[in-house]
């Protein structure tokens, strides 16, 4: 069940393992993406902004709680790479020790702030009690969270990018079931749409634990490997925290700019929220590709072979180039039939809505070649074993979009909130691509006395 992705051609193993990577993504944005559908249809614009509203604060909780994940996934890969079995089921093990405590600490810190943030975040008063039940309740299932994203991190981790996929693919079909029974037949509303998000991800974290109990021995723990382990716990949190830092870094960006956009009124939120949506989608390829580059540095690192580091980014970029120009095509033909996925045919300011939310897709598609940089950069550098330096690379967004939602977007408008990101990611560009050849350089000084595999 597992895959060694060190040896053989690095774009031939990048791409068998991206695609079902992709897949599986795919299916994770399919269920988030319903809760906007369906509240965008059934429920209006209004409804739709009070979800887009939470997004910012949504990234930056549940963005911490994937790139923790993440983190703690990369040791697995690199004790798999180098053959140490029973180090790497320690680093398991542990990782769900701390799983367990960061879910309880998060759950209740969130639930007890949620109000005081939107505040803070001056959500329109139309749209704030749909926006704190739908963060409240996407609050409450942080366990879910963390089941499901450790547990599919260690499953890829161990070279297998299939199966999370074939669990995603059920509980996108449960969350939609869901959303329409919560909002059409029990009248639930926006609630209703992240309950249903919270139930399904819950659903793709136990069928993963169940298919890992039956299905991976080498996973099969002692007594002894089970135990809580202080030096691999720091281990896993070296890796881990500052992958969930640099995701919640990058959200306080996000804040500041969300915060300027709900200024500008609930119109230009629904629109944002639109757009945002589309581009998760769109975005898919290279989030697949993130999470590869991490397990491929990863395996690559513990095997000692590191030439074959430098190999998988130049391959995996050509592979984030092509896309990029497809999407981009893509978008400035089809962007108005993308947005019409999210909003209501029977809108009053149906013909607004559509040109603000295609200018905002097409704005961001235009620099998806940066964006492919940041991710397969930064995570190839995590998965090398530098997750610190990812830090570095948020605070490069952070700044960016912070500056633009404070400064530009109450001079410009939406004109200049639809190139936040874009300014964001080639700010993180300018770090990661010198800090990826310096981090490959480093691991050549330490392993100088040691020979390659």
């Amino acid at each position: 069940m597992t895959k060694d992705l060190t040896t053989g051609s690095p774009m031939r193993l990048i791409l068998g393992f991206a695609l079902p990577t992709l897949l599986g993504m795919l299916f994770q944005q399919l269920y988030n993406m319903m809760d906007t559908m369906i509240v965008g249809k059934l429920l209006g614009a209004t409804a739709l902004a009070a979800v887009g509203s939470t997004g910012s604060i949504n990234f930056f909780v549940i963005g911490f709680c994937m790139g923790v994940c993440n983190g703690f996934a990369i040791p697995v890969a690199q004790r798999m790479g180098a053959g140490d079995y029973s180090q790497m089921r320690r680093y398991v093990a542990n990782a769900a020790w701390l799983a367990v405590a960061f879910a309880v600490v998060l759950t209740v810190a969130t639930g007890l702030l949620c109000g005081t943030i939107l505040t803070t975040m001056n959500t329109p008063a139309d749209i704030y009690h749909g926006a704190y039940w739908y963060i409240f309740i996407i609050f409450m299932g942080i366990p879910a969270t963390f089941l499901y994203n450790l547990l599919a991190a260690i499953i890829r981790s161990l070279g297998d990018s299939k199966t999370p996929v074939y669990f995603l693919a059920i509980s996108s079909v449960l969350n939609i079931g869901l959303d329409l029974l919560f909002i059409l037949a029990f009248q639930m509303g926006v609630a209703g749409a992240s309950l249903a998000t919270v139930l399904s991800q819950g659903v793709s974290g136990l069928a993963c634990l169940v298919y890992m109990v039956k299905k991976f021995p080498i996973l099969h723990m002692s007594r002894e490997e089970r135990k809580l382990d202080a030096r691999s716990c720091r281990a896993l949190c070296f890796m881990g925290v500052p992958m969930g830092l640099q995701y919640s870094i990058t959200a306080i960006g996000s804040i500041f700019l969300q915060a300027a956009v709900n200024g500008l009124g609930s119109l230009y939120v629904a629109a944002v929220a639109a757009g945002a949506k589309l581009f998760q989608l769109l975005g898919c390829p290279y989030d697949a590709m993130g999470a590869t580059m991490a397990t491929y540095s990863g395996q690559n690192v513990g095997a000692v072979k590191l030439d074959r580091l430098g190999q998988g980014v130049r391959a995996c970029s050509l592979l984030g180039l092509i896309y990029a120009l497809i999407a981009f095509g893509g978008m400035l033909l089809f962007a108005p039939q993308g947005a019409m996925l999210f909003l209501d045919p029977t809108e009053p300011e149906l013909t607004t809505l559509v040109a603000l939310t295609a200018q905002y897709v097409r704005t961001l598609t235009a620099f998806f070649f940066p964006l492919a940089l940041v991710n397969i950069v930064r995570f190839s550098i995590q998965g090398m074993g530098f997750s610190g330096l990812a830090i570095l690379a948020g605070v490069m967004e952070m700044i960016a979009r912070t500056a633009v939602g404070l400064i530009f977007v109450p001079m410009f408008g939406y004109t200049a909130a639809c190139f936040a990101s874009p300014a964001a990611w080639i700010c993180a560009d300018l770090f990661l691509i010198p800090a990826c050849m310096g981090s490959i350089n480093r691991l050549r000084k330490i392993y100088a006395k040691e020979p390659e595999v």
